[in-house]
């Protein structure tokens, strides 16, 4: 079995209208969502993952503050590729307009 890491993206301005907008009885229901969803794949992940906050981003230039559309990751194990990419159909997160997951294969560090 392989690793992939799967990133949870979602465009900055629909994260900042849901916040703004939310209410706790939708967010309850949002995160008992995501929680039967990664209740029912358990046995796939390797690392379940978590919700990612604030970006600090350091370059050669120095160190600031910025915003990405990364919202969170979590690492599978599969068979292939597309198999963890087939995992993700109907995830929760995919409800947000724009939202998109990204799975990328882990490789090793090349000696």
């Amino acid at each position: 079995m392989a690793k992939f890491f799967a990133l949870y993206l979602a465009p900055i301005t629909e994260i900042d209208k849901w916040m703004k907008n939310v209410n706790p009885e939708e967010m309850k229901k949002g995160m008992d969502e995501w929680n039967k969803w990664m209740k029912d794949h358990k046995n796939v992940f390797d690392d379940m993952g978590s919700p990612l906050g604030k970006t600090k981003r350091l370059t050669k230039d120095g160190l600031s503050d910025t915003r990405n559309e990364i919202t969170g990751y979590s690492i599978v194990e599969a068979d292939s590729h597309e198999a963890a990419a087939k995992l993700f159909g109907g995830h929760p997160h995919l409800q947000i307009p724009g939202a998109s997951i990204d799975i990328l294969k882990v490789t090793e560090m090349p000696k």
